[in-house]
């Protein structure tokens, strides 16, 4: 194919190849051609140009197909306009000369397409450059028209000549008109289509269509419809709406000119609306039929004429549209009204239908929200108006003018289609429809509900509807108008339309409900409950309206049931007897019931039943259905005696039998079949009977028989109704959708008799002929569809064998049948069938069966039936395992699909090769060239008007794409042919007319973009999708949008880049809206207006995807465009946002930023009156974008300054920048009209306080940058807090108020107090709680708004106490605030904490604090009640709790699991604050006494309970939720939860009274530690774990608090009593023994133990080889919140000991000596200070490993009697261990030797002497100190003497060995410090505290040794004296040594003078220096004092008390 690649054709290649092979050569030659040429060098064309003729006039001649021929001409065309054009005219009448020949061959054929196709083409590129010839040419192809063939591609070749033409062809444009108008009605439906459109191209210009020949084209356009198919449909439509739109407004102002007139919206709805009535006859015969009763217009005639008003309306637009809608409206009215419209009630429902969706499809897509409400009052006027009218006649007293009945029906149809489409106006609008319902001039609701009472059925139901659709639109309605329709049922129970109509609004309104979150209150359940008990009992009272009221109580309770179970478990037991009331109590008693003809109340009873059943299934427990089974007895008995019934009756009660039958088996499907196993011969013998019996004459297969069918299988059968546009009005040409008696199968017939039962169908079907046996052969068949489809889908197998042959033979029998969508369920029951039998053996012979029917059937029906059955086999048995049966069946369908004489029997096979493709998976491989080759011949060869089988083709290429899949990819030369032969494929479908065609080839080329993108050009893909975004083919607009959803995913920015340069180069004529957008705002834009305009949820949902993969990779480098995007569309409503009301008093102080609040309309945009689902979205966008730029975006996003600097250097956009657009946006959607938007407005908000409160204001520091937006953020917040506001928005409101005052913004409390007080105020309404009369919603919405308020109360005042302590205390970190954790503490906190106002926020919330405590405790206890399990649910209080009744405590759960942790985490701070002390607290400023529950004491009750039960019922409340919660398995993504729990847990523990309960309790102490510890493991974040370490660390507290407290009472006690008899206190008693699960001690060592193994692995000697912790030790690796870790647990380690008795001590001293030892072993291998990350940090831990040693050591356990011995014992061994740590051999050789040397001296100082000086340990810790002295790092030096110091001055046992094992050590040391004085300050310090030791060692001996040590250590210091000389040019540390060796010289000299002077009298040497140093000092001093003097003279006289500087 790379040979096709060239400017000429490669001729030489091209004769090398085949047939076939050259077709698809020469194909891509042009496809490559007509790329070419528009980018190629216009001189190398021109040099080109004649051989180029040449070779594309020899493709002309050579009998090209189809898709060849239109890029011959394409390219041909393409040509002489890029090239030379001279020549064309001989190119034109070569093409003409073709045309004229006269040979009819059809291998003549192509040649003459070609030429047409080839005219068509040059015309349209070259224009009036031929405008010489058109007239010649133009005749010629008009006068072959005549001829059978070419019809379809002239009309095509005279649309492309008039368009290249315009106005030039006028001359010609009547003669085109006459041949068009016979084409419009061609037999041919494509001949159809081109007709049409060459007639909308020949309106352009051609006047007279739309003036004087106006009338006669629609009639022809009324013809044309007659027995049309859906793209004729489509095509006429356009072609008239646009005719009759250009009639009213004229686009050309050559109208006038010709004196011709504008037609009246009147004349043209006159002119449809008698197409409607009459169809396309003409008058005459019109009128012959109505003289003879027998006219009716056929169903195409009248959805082709309604498609054509919508498109008429649509072509003159949404203003056009807005200005007229009136009298459109009375023009739509008055059609549907006219009886001609309506003679039967199947016309009646099509005109209705027709008329609904002419309005839907109109105000629904064309209006914006504001023009739909004015449209919504014009109708409401307009229902008024007929409705009254009604009543006036019926009320008319004269008989004469009384009102008939075809009056009555004419006002019922308006009456429906006006309230159908009021209905969907306002539930489009949702609540910004609430302006239409206040309005009183239209009084909506009234007029709504007065239709309640019209005497049609239809008209009552549609008032239903609607009211309805007010319900869902407007949830607060939904209970007032409950009510009311109530209220009036209960009136007018003794009228018959009354009860009827508004029984069927309160069921209406019921069925609302469950659309609607916010619900309606519980006991609206309970008042329908009476009404329907009421209306039922009262039913037998009058005889006249029995009937209405029996049915109205049914209907209730039927729509009572869609409450769900949480409503009617309450009810259920009253309606368990209502059933046992209205049914016989048993099987004798029917007949009486049946004699006294109470069976009309039964169907009703069995429709509730089964209501009850679809909705309640968790309620159908086995008693339930036990006592449901009774009544349904008798309804399966009275199946028998139907026939006898409506022999009694007539046919009066056939319509009821039938609904009855349908009614028990749909209830008998629904329970299950072992629950009636007894009624089983009753049911199947009716069943037979009704499937095969004589009543059933009419068969509704199309409701019947596709839900049987496989949905891939459907295609063949034409375009599915759910992928158009106008399915609404198009499904009423699917034939009747009444179900006779044609559902009852279903999957209760598998049973033993199902053989029987089938020979019993088999038998039946041979002995009835016609219509009447293919109606039961359709019944027979479904059935036993449906039940392989039950066998199938549950695993079971058939049963015995003998059930086969039967089976088979039924479903044999259907496949031959002549009806198509019966052949397509027996295809998929046959392979149903084999996937049940499951036995290969049958499978194979069931394929044979067809095989040979295939071979020697020769009618189409048979060969389609089992070619499809081939196909269908595999779906379920997969490749049938055997290749041979793969490659016959491929054979035969290859053979079958290039059988060219029947399409038909082309498009069954290939469909079913796509299905053997699909499903023979990699076995298929071996076909796969084969099949492209036979597939891309067909598309090259098959005429373009055979689009079915084009449908099949894209199926199998489709199929082969994906059975190669990943395999596109490969290089080499084989899959390069495929890869191109998939292309070229694609390259045809995408160029046919067929909209499904050209979808298939998208999907395929999405397809291949999946499995090779690299070979997938998406320059020419992207333009493609483009264009098609706005086509009238919902199917293909649904494939563009995946696709581009599918290419957004990776290269969204180039599919931006092509769609808008799609848009620069397309020069259209057509400036249709997408082009425009995309111009101005890109494709994402584009797809904005498309979601706005689309209903289909799925291309809705697709479109969004779409959006948000284009953001996600576009939207942080184009920041400024896609915001403006998002602004722009959220502007773009006709008024954007409601206007702020402003109270009165806050006016004055805030009149600086009052232009905030009134936001205007900025709809100047590109986008005009979007919905609000829309803007919806684009506010959700809004928050996706602060998202991204969160998670991939620049650190700048949210740092101004940054951002600032980085824009001042390189072009970059940042979100900051961004800010006040953000606030913008959300402040608008905030204050709109939809509530909705007002949500995702408000959580925008909070998103953008979230993450922009910290970020600093660079211009005004210590200032933040949201603070400017203080009135906004006021503004957009007061709307939510409104007496009208919907709950949700209130809830979500509370939330940014808590999240605005503890984010720190604001700081000025004044400025605070404005958020503040709409906290306040929904605070009162709280208290209010269920005191409030009318409740519009369920209750659980008041729970949820409730616990919102208390929620973010709670929220600030965590902020508020944590912000007021933060100055002053700083304990171990721990997790942070739970939300607030990002930020910090808030100017004003800081400020105000020491200020006047005392702790700023705190004062705030303290005026409420009472209230909120006793409302937050009663939050939690509802919360606690929640929580228990279902066993305890007896115990539950009946009425509920305090903010939820007992009823809705499953909706109010979410809620309170949503606000439970914040709110304990303030309850916890409050307890803590007060201390737990009661106070009298009562609720002074409340508006009623708060006393919700024993939590909340008010002093009434404290006489019930004292103070400590209610202080210790509170500690337990939130003990029990904080263990309970953290034992919780579902808290993984609860992170902020958990961390409330544990801050609330520590704020107990700070308090005394609950330390010492906590302590007091050991099991709750061990259960508290045991939960921690799982904690521990399997929650990673630092903050838990510290918080859980601090949390441990309380509890050890208060267990050493409760055991001292213990000790401390018994010595008191016991007094002077024996020392023996005080008890053992602590864990361990006198056995030592701790208990694992019930000792505390044990669960803190588990806890500790866990902790440090984690971090420091080499602790466990399982761990100490693993690599985790290699060479080195995995200290290095510790972060900083690790090393925090490790040190808290040391800590929790070093306090146990406090809480054992002297025998448990002993026990865990090994414990904690092993892991001090190990902690100590690991951190001394590290070099302090040093490391790779953890130098800082072991800073940290080493300290605290020592301090827990130097606790341990010091514990009063080693000094107790009892067990001082093993204590000694073990803390020997201990420092053996250290001492060990020395030693060189070490693997790790330790580095941190002070640490060391630390460790040894606190052994020394604080442990028994009996420890210390044991040998040879003692000798072992000289030795180490010896060997410290010979250090040469002056830091280990001077560390040694500093500890050497410590340990001299310590206890005369310890410190003598050490005096007379170092001292000469040290006297040596620093004796040789003359010889080498210090360069560096460390050397200084190591020197200066040798002489600290030294001096500490002489003190230490006794006063007789004194004097000679005096005598070492005062030459030492001598010596370190230099001379005058020496000293000027010393370092400066050798002078700082001389100066403090003088000092100490003069200090010690004095006390010892007597040595002293004789040193000096015995050293005239050691005399003579210390004198030059002493003068020399006295020199140095006496100048200081002089320069200090002489500035004293001018000090000021007056001293100032304040520095002012």
């Amino acid at each position: 194919m790379e040979r096709a690649h060239s400017l000429l054709l490669n001729e030489e290649a091209c004769s090398q190849l085949g047939e076939h092979q050259r077709a698809e050569f020469v194909f891509e030659w042009l496809r490559f051609l007509k790329k070419l040429l528009p980018a190629a060098d216009r001189a190398d064309v021109k040099k080109n140009q004649k051989c180029l003729v040449e070779q594309l006039t020899g493709i002309l001649i050579g009998s090209p197909g189809p898709p060849t021929r239109w890029l011959l001409a394409h390219c041909l065309a393409l040509l002489y306009r890029v090239g030379d054009s001279l020549t064309s005219s001989h190119t034109v009448d070569r093409c003409n000369d073709i045309i004229r020949s006269k040979d009819d061959s059809p291998s003549y054929l192509p040649t003459r397409l070609a030429a047409i196709a080839c005219l068509g083409a040059l015309y349209e590129q070259l224009g009036r450059l031929l405008v010489n010839t058109f007239k010649e040419t133009l005749a010629n192809l008009l006068k072959a028209i005549k001829s059978a063939e070419g019809r379809y591609e002239i009309m095509l070749s005279v649309e492309k000549i008039l368009r290249g033409l315009g106005v030039s062809a006028m001359p010609c444009h009547r003669d085109i008109y006459k041949a068009t108008r016979a084409c419009l009605t061609d037999r041919s439906m494509a001949v159809r289509c081109a007709a049409a459109k060459c007639l909308l191209e020949l309106q352009r210009e051609a006047v007279f269509l739309w003036t004087s020949e106006l009338e006669n084209v629609a009639t022809l356009c009324f013809r044309a419809f007659e027995s049309s198919n859906y793209d004729v449909r489509v095509a006429i439509s356009k072609l008239l709406g646009t005719l009759l739109a250009t009639a009213v407004e004229p686009k050309q102002p050559t109208a006038h000119r010709q004196g011709s007139r504008r037609s009246s919206l009147e004349e043209v709805m006159d002119l449809l609306t008698g197409g409607f009535l009459r169809g396309g006859a003409g008058f005459l015969r019109a009128s012959g039929d109505k003289l003879k009763g027998t006219s009716s217009v056929s169903k195409d005639i009248r959805i082709g004429i309604t498609q054509s008003c919508v498109v008429f309306v649509s072509c003159l637009g949404g203003v056009w549209l807005e200005a007229n809608f009136s009298a459109l409206l009375v023009l739509l009215m008055e059609l549907v009204s006219q009886t001609r419209a309506t003679q039967t009630p199947a016309d009646a429902v099509c005109c209705r239908r027709c008329i609904s969706f002419i309005l839907r499809a109109t105000l629904g897509s064309l209006l914006g929200e504001k023009a739909q409400i004015a449209a919504a009052k014009e109708i409401c006027l307009a229902i008024g108006k007929q409705k009254r009218a009604v009543d006036a006649a019926m009320c008319d007293g004269n008989v004469e003018t009384r009102v008939t009945t075809t009056d009555v029906a004419a006002s019922q149809h308006v009456l429906v289609c006006a309230l159908l489409e009021l209905g969907s106006l306002v539930q489009g609008l949702a609540s910004t429809a609430a302006s239409l319902l206040t309005d009183t001039s239209t009084a909506l609701l009234d007029t709504v509900i007065s239709v309640l009472l019209h005497p049609s059925v239809s008209a009552r139901l549609a008032a239903a509807w609607c009211l309805r659709c007010v319900a869902v639109a407007l949830p607060s309605q939904g209970a007032v108008l409950l009510d009311r329709c109530a209220e009036r049922l209960n009136a007018l129970k003794s009228c018959p339309e009354a009860v009827a109509g508004y029984s069927s609004a309160i069921a209406a309104l019921l069925g609302a409900v469950q659309h609607c979150p916010l619900g309606i209150p519980h006991t609206k359940g309970n008042v329908v409950m009476g009404l329907a008990e009421d209306l039922l009992r009262s039913a037998t009272q009058n005889s006249r309206i029995s009937i209405q009221r029996t049915q109205a109580g049914w209907l209730l309770l039927s729509s009572l049931n869609t409450l769900g179970p949480a409503v009617v478990e309450h009810h259920l037991p009253r309606m368990l007897v209502l059933w046992r009331c209205a049914f016989p109590p048993s099987i004798r008693d029917l007949d009486m019931e049946l004699r006294r003809g109470d069976h009309f109340t039964w169907q009703p009873g069995c429709f509730t039943m089964k209501s009850l059943v679809i909705h309640c299934r968790d309620l159908l427990t086995d008693d339930v259905i036990g006592r449901l089974l009774t009544p349904l007895a008798c309804a399966v008995a009275l199946l028998t005696k139907v026939p006898t019934l409506i022999k009694s009756y007539g046919n009066l009660i056939k319509n009821t039998s039938v609904v009855f039958r349908l009614r028990v088996y749909e209830i008998l499907a629904l329970l299950p079949p072992k629950t009636y196993e007894e009624s089983f011969g009753i049911v199947l013998k009716q069943l037979v009977t009704d499937i095969t019996g004589p009543e059933n004459v009419v068969c509704s297969e199309l409701t019947l028989l596709p839900p049987l069918c496989h949905s891939d299988d459907l295609a063949l059968l034409g375009p599915a109704l759910q992928d158009m546009d106008q399915h609404y009005i198009e499904e009423q040409l699917q034939g009747s959708s009444v179900g006779g008696g044609t559902l009852e199968y279903d999957t209760f017939t598998i049973c033993v008799k199902c053989q029987d039962i089938l020979e019993q169908f088999t038998e039946s079907l041979k002995q009835l002929k016609g219509v009447r046996q293919q109606t039961v052969q359709t019944h027979v068949t479904a059935a036993l569809c449906s039940v392989l489809k039950h066998l199938g889908s549950s695993r079971v197998g058939l049963g015995p064998e003998e059930v086969r042959k039967p089976a088979l033979g039924l479903l044999v029998g259907a496949l031959e049948s002549s009806n198509p969508l019966l052949r397509c369920m027996a295809a998929e029951g046959l392979s149903r069938l084999v996937q049940v039998v499951n036995d290969p053996a049958f499978t194979v012979s069931m394929t044979l069966v067809s095989f040979d029917k295939l071979k020697t059937a020769r009618d189409a029906v048979t060969r389609t039936g089992h070619a499809l059955a081939l196909g269908s086999l595999y779906r379920y048995v997969g490749g049938i395992s055997s290749p041979q049966h793969l490659s016959a069946c491929v054979g035969i369908l290859f053979t079958l699909s290039q059988d060219s004489t029947s399409p038909e029997v082309q498009r069954w096979a290939l469909h079913s090769l796509s299905m053997v493709i699909d499903h023979a998976g990699p076995l298929y491989h071996g076909h796969v060239e084969a099949s492209f080759t036979l597939v891309l011949r067909l598309l090259l060869s098959i005429p373009p008007t055979h689009v079915e089988v084009h449908q099949s083709l894209g199926r199998c290429l489709n199929a082969l794409v994906t059975t190669l899949g990943p395999d596109l990819q490969g290089e080499g030369q084989s899959v390069s042919a495929l890869r191109t032969s998939c292309l070229v494929g694609c390259a045809v479908m995408q160029d046919s007319p067929d909209c499904l065609v050209e979808a298939q080839a998208i999907s395929c080329l999405q397809q291949l973009h999946m499995f090779a993108p690299r070979h997938v050009n998406l320059a020419s893909l992207v333009p493609s999708l483009c264009v098609n975004l706005c086509s009238s083919y919902l199917s293909l607009r649904r494939a563009v949008v995946a696709c581009l959803r599918q290419l957004a995913q990776k290269e969204a920015l180039e599919v931006s880049e092509h769609a808008v340069a799609l848009v620069k180069e397309l020069p259209r004529r057509d400036n249709t809206h997408l082009d425009v957008t995309i111009k101005e705002v890109g494709l994402e834009g584009a797809l904005f207006s498309l979601l706005d305009r689309e209903s289909d949820p799925r291309l809705c949902q697709d479109i969004q995807e779409t959006l948000v993969h284009m953001m996600s990779s576009i939207a942080t480098g184009k920041l400024a465009h896609w915001l403006k995007l998002c602004k722009d569309v959220l502007s773009a409503s006709a008024e954007s946002t409601a206007p702020v009301e402003t109270n009165q008093e806050e006016e004055g102080e805030r009149d600086d930023d009052a232009s905030v609040f009134h936001a205007t309309s900025e709809s100047s945009g590109p986008f005009t009156n979007l919905r609000w689902s829309t803007r919806v979205f684009a506010v959700e966008c809004v928050c996706r974008i602060i998202a991204l730029c969160e998670s991939h975006g620049h650190p700048a996003h949210f740092d101004m300054a940054l951002a600032q600097e980085h824009r001042l250097h390189e072009s970059t956009d940042f979100l900051v920048l961004h800010l006040a657009a953000l606030i913008r946006m959300a402040f608008m959607a905030a204050t709109d009209h939809s509530d909705k938007l007002r949500l995702s407005g408000l959580q925008t908000l909070l998103v953008i306080i979230r993450k922009f409160a910290a970020i600093p204001e660079p211009e005004f520091p210590g200032h933040v940058i949201l603070e400017q937006y203080q009135a906004n953020v006021g503004a957009a917040l007061r709307p939510a807090f409104t007496a009208d506001a919907p709950p949700d928005v209130t809830a979500k409101a509370c939330q940014v108020c808590s999240a605005w005052i503890a984010s720190g913004v604001v700081s000025d409390l004044r400025d605070l107090r404005r958020v503040h007080q709409l906290l306040a105020s929904s605070l009162v309404k709280v208290q209010a709680g269920k005191e409030v009369p009318s409740q519009l919603y369920n209750e659980g919405t008041s729970t949820m708004e409730t616990l919102a308020v208390l929620k973010a109360w709670a929220e600030v005042y965590i902020v508020a106490v944590q912000s007021s302590s933060r100055p002053r205390e700083s304990p171990i970190p721990g997790p942070g605030p739970g939300r607030q954790g990002e930020q910090a503490a808030s100017p004003l906190l800081e400020e105000d904490c020491g200020g006047a106002e005392g702790p700023g926020l705190l004062t705030l919330v303290q005026t409420d604090l009472a209230t909120l405590s006793r409302l937050w405790l009663a939050a939690l206890q509802d919360y606690v009640l929640l929580t228990l399990p279902q066993d305890y649910s007896a115990q539950l209080p009946a009425t509920g709790g305090t903010f939820y009744t007992a009823e809705t405590a499953e909706q109010a759960r979410p809620h309170y699991c949503s606000s439970w942790a914040p709110i304990l985490h303030a309850t916890a701070l409050w307890l803590n604050s007060t201390g737990f002390i009661m106070v009298d607290d009562g609720p002074a400023n409340l508006s009623r006494p708060v006393t919700p529950t024993s939590m909340g004491q008010s002093t009434s009750l404290a006489s019930v309970k004292s103070p400590e039960d209610i202080s210790s019922d509170r500690l337990h409340l939130i003990l029990s939720i904080s263990v309970e919660f953290l034992c919780s398995p579902h808290s993984h993504d609860q992170m902020e939860n958990i961390s409330s729990c544990l801050q609330a847990l520590q704020a107990l523990l700070e308090v005394s009274w609950p330390r010492s309960k906590v302590g007091n309790d050991q099991v709750l102490s061990v259960e508290l530690l045991s939960v921690l510890h799982r904690l521990i493991v399997t929650r990673e974040a630092p903050g838990v774990q510290l918080a859980v370490l601090e949390l441990v660390r309380q509890v050890v507290c208060a267990a050493q608090e409760h055991v001292k407290e213990k000790r401390h009472s018994a010595e008191v006690d016991d007094g002077a009593a024996e020392k023996e008899t005080v008890p053992e206190f602590g864990e361990g008693r006198d056995t030592g023994g701790l208990v694992p699960g019930r000792s505390l001690v044990f669960g803190a060592l588990e806890l500790c133990l866990c902790v440090l193994v984690r971090k420091l692995p080499q602790l466990s000697p399982k761990l100490a080889g693993s690599p985790s912790g290699g060479q080195g030790g995995s200290s290095l690796s510790l972060s900083d919140s690790d090393c925090r870790q490790v040190a808290a647990a040391l800590a929790i380690l070093s306090d146990l000991p406090s809480i054992c008795s002297p025998d448990g001590s002993v026990s865990i001293l090994p414990t904690l000596m092993y892991l001090l030892m190990g902690v100590l072993r690991e951190l001394v291998q590290q070099p302090c200070g040093g490391g790779a990350g953890g130098g800082e940090a072991l800073g940290l831990v080493v300290p605290a490993a020592l301090q827990a040693l130097r606790a341990v050591l010091s514990s009063p356990m080693s000094r107790s009697e009892k067990s001082r011995g093993a204590w000694a014992h073990l803390l020997r061994c201990a420092l053996n261990t250290l001492l060990d740590f020395w030693d060189s051999d070490k693997p790790n050789p330790v580095v941190d030797e002070v640490s060391l040397l630390t460790a040894l001296t606190i052994f020394l100082l604080t442990a028994s002497p009996e420890v210390t000086t044991a040998q040879p340990l003692q000798t072992r810790c000289i030795d180490k100190f010896k060997a410290s002295l010979e250090s040469k790092d002056p830091v280990v030096l001077s560390r040694s003497y500093q500890l050497l110091m410590s340990v001299f001055q310590s206890k005369t046992g310890v410190a003598v060995p050490f005096i007379q094992g170092l001292g000469s050590c040290v006297v040596g040391h620093l004796q040789g410090v003359e010889r080498r004085r210090p360069q560096s300050s460390k050397e200084l310090q190591a020197i200066q505290d040798g002489v600290r030791a030294l001096e500490a060692l002489v003190f230490a001996a006794d006063e007789m040794h004194r004097p000679q040590l005096v005598a070492i250590l005062l030459p030492i210091l001598i010596s370190f004296l230099l001379d005058e000389n020496a000293l000027s040019s010393a370092p400066a540390p050798a002078r700082t040594l001389h100066e403090s060796a003088l000092q100490d010289l003069m200090r010690i000299g004095p006390q010892h003078s007597s040595v002293f002077k004789a040193l000096m009298a015995s050293s005239p040497h050691m005399k003579s220096r210390l004198e030059a140093a002493v003068k020399g000092n006295q020199e140095s001093v006496n100048a200081k004092a002089t320069q200090l003097q002489v500035p004293s003279k001018t000090s000021p006289s007056i001293q100032l008390k304040t520095n002012f500087l």
